[in-house]
């Protein structure tokens, strides 16, 4: 069996967000492990739900001779420091030159990268250890749904194979498929490849794969699959100000013929679905009003608010209060909210402890339109450690670290709310962002998520509906309205959106 490279370099570059990500972020654990070299790459990522998990766990049951490199990710942020791309660069680099002879290389990358001194981070990545390794080498590499897939990203891999579902419960499987083309490569097998882009931006609420049109879109890809061959949807990362930022098809095939008629078909479907990519974004004063008529009319289960323009998944800072302010202005009753990131006001609950009223500001320093600090006094009902195990399908067994943690109530106004308040941003998409620290999100009535899609694969479930609302955050939603610059002259903003003209400086 061939001997095969393996190394991961994840990133989700928001170009809007107020902090660059660093050295330090690709360190840490949060809710991914911390940078991992050699054997601490497959020990340390072993059952998770990540593509080189499911790739090493494929190529094992083949025998397959693994080597490998070098995996991090950090939380996502504004562009990745030109000195931090260098180092993890340099160290696959190093890495590569003392693991002898393989033959071929697998890469679990995200695909939206963006550095200081290059909008595509994966492409120089990419044209980087092409330089090393020549042009021959095979390279196979998984990118996430949200991916902004370049034609340098395509010509410099003999395949790219993108996650299927957001949320994204398919990260191990889309690694685990790459080991098929990669193998077929390095037994001279490569296929035929084609590349389209659309010509509108899809917003990230819109991109559920358990609706229409995505539902159907992803279907259609998954069956034009045959022995060889496969199509590729990326829906891309719209926080990205990048020429090739928005959706991509890719198609694979043994054949240039058939790899093309495939990527058409997909093409015409995506094309007819532009109509249908609404996103339904409510006021933070609607959504609660909406939120707090539906569980009075049907109690029993927590109506869910997604909080969807503050998603620290989406390099936003998980400390606005626009939807705080409007349940409490409502008087909401049972409430919930996960996760606010405001490592100041924890560590005052901890050194006041439990049972102590604070008083002061809370959340409001992201600097977004419309945002400002909640000022009230707070009452310190639970403190944690912020060691927070994953429950759900998508994280399930993975631990996330927020360091100090507290629950905070409102208290001197009619409305009972609860707050989650952590040191670290991480985007609430499990329970156990609740329940790490003793509360259960079942017997709320309205729970607040920060979050855009990703939570509905663990709250949905409990949820007696889902409520999309646009409040004040740094991952923009509305597209019309975000300062692009970049991007490519004649790209609509949105389903039917406004063509996009590059501003003259």
């Amino acid at each position: 069996m061939p001997r095969i490279a393996v190394a991961g370099f994840q990133h989700e570059t928001n170009t809007f967000a107020p902090m660059q990500a660093q050295w330090a972020d690709f360190e840490a654990a949060d809710s991914w492990p911390g940078l991992l070299t050699r054997a601490a790459v497959v020990a340390e990522t072993r059952g998770m739900n990540l593509p080189i998990a499911g790739f090493v766990a494929a190529a094992e049951a083949e025998g397959v001779d693994l080597a490998p490199l070098l995996w991090c990710a950090a939380e996502p942020a504004a562009h990745v420091e030109d000195a931090v791309f260098e180092r993890v660069l340099g160290m696959m680099l190093e890495g590569l030159a003392t693991a002898g002879p393989v033959d071929g290389l697998y890469l679990d990358l995200h695909g939206a990268m963006v550095t200081e001194s290059h909008e595509d981070g994966e492409g120089a990545l990419l044209a980087r250890l092409r330089e090393a390794l020549g042009p021959d080498l095979p390279i196979v590499a998984s990118l996430d749904l949200h991916a902004n897939v370049t034609p340098a990203m395509v010509a410099l891999t003999d395949a790219l194979l993108i996650f299927r579902t957001y949320p994204h419960l398919d990260m191990a499987e889309t690694g685990a498929r790459c080991l098929t083309f990669l193998l077929d490569a390095a037994a001279g097998r490569r296929p035929a490849k084609t590349f389209r882009q659309l010509p509108f931006l899809v917003p990230l609420p819109a991109q559920y794969t358990g609706a229409e049109p995505c539902r159907g879109l992803y279907a259609a890809a998954m069956a034009e699959a045959s022995e060889g061959a496969t199509a590729e949807i990326a829906l891309g990362f719209t926080a990205a100000d990048i020429p090739d930022c928005g959706p991509a098809i890719l198609a694979y095939a043994p054949v240039a013929e058939k790899a093309e008629a495939m990527a058409d078909r997909i093409l015409t479907r995506f094309l007819a679905a532009e109509p249908a990519f609404g996103t339904g974004m409510l006021s933070p004063v609607e959504a609660v009003r909406q939120a707090m008529a539906i569980s009075a009319e049907r109690p029993g289960r927590p109506v869910v608010i997604a909080d969807v323009q503050d998603n620290p998944g989406a390099g936003a800072t998980s400390d606005t209060t626009g939807l705080l302010r409007a349940l409490v202005e409502a008087g909401a009753q049972g409430a919930m909210l996960a996760l606010l990131d405001d490592a100041a006001i924890a560590t005052r609950a901890h050194q006041a402890g439990v049972g102590a009223i604070l008083e002061g500001a809370l959340g409001g320093h992201s600097g977004a339109d419309g945002d400002a600090p909640f000022h009230g006094r707070f009452l310190v009902e639970r403190l944690g450690d912020g060691r927070c195990v994953f429950t759900g399908e998508m994280y399930g067994g993975s631990v996330a670290v927020l360091g100090p943690t507290a629950v905070l109530q409102v208290i001197d106004t009619p409305a009972e709310i609860r707050i989650v308040v952590g040191s670290r941003r991480s985007q609430c998409l499990d329970r156990a962002l609740f329940t790490h620290i003793g509360l259960d999100p079942r017997a709320a009535r309205i729970i607040v998520v920060k979050s855009t899609v990703h939570f509905r694969a663990d709250f949905e479930p409990i949820a007696e509906t889902v409520l999309t609302a646009a409040a004040p955050g740094v991952f923009p939603c509305r597209l019309d309205r975000i300062p692009y610059r970049r991007l490519r002259e004649g790209l609509r903003l949105g389903p039917g959106g406004p063509p996009f003209v590059r501003p003259v400086d």
